[in-house]
């Protein structure tokens, strides 16, 4: 057998596979949503008046991706768009008062998630979150 530390991408991917497919059935029983639709929620409740490139970035996705995305989130009735203040083409992001009740829905599911994580990451959960955070954003340099 391969030393672990030798297949840590692998690990990664299968571990964030995993963990993603949960997490989607969780939050679709608890909330009706994805993980992919909480996550540009909570970007939206965290800042308000977010543009779509703006949640693009947040989220680590295409600009195209998240127009979809939006979309669908505006189709549910959980997010609005407004018209930019100041970009007379660009639009700003606001969780509307169904997306506000999805949130509170699927707090506690979320909750129940990373404290099973923490569980089984016990002593090293606050260790491995700075891990990811540090992996998730640091520079790759030119694409």
């Amino acid at each position: 057998m391969a030393d672990p530390d030798q297949r840590l991408y692998f690990l990664l991917q299968r571990a964030a596979h995993s963990l993603r497919l949960d997490a989607d059935r969780r939050c679709l029983a608890a909330a009706g949503i994805t993980t992919a639709q909480l996550g540009a929620l909570f970007a939206v409740h965290d800042e308000p008046g977010l543009t779509q490139r703006e949640l693009a970035r947040a989220l680590g996705l295409r600009e195209s991706a998240v127009t979809g995305l939006v979309g669908r989130l505006v189709a549910a009735g959980l997010i609005r768009r407004q018209p930019h203040p100041s970009e007379h083409r660009a639009v700003v992001l606001e969780l509307s008062e169904r997306g506000e009740e999805v949130l509170r829905s699927a707090r506690p599911e979320i909750d129940r998630f990373n404290a099973e994580l923490h569980a089984v990451l016990g002593d090293d959960f606050a260790a491995t979150a700075q891990a990811l955070h540090r992996l998730a954003h640091r520079d790759t340099g030119p694409t």
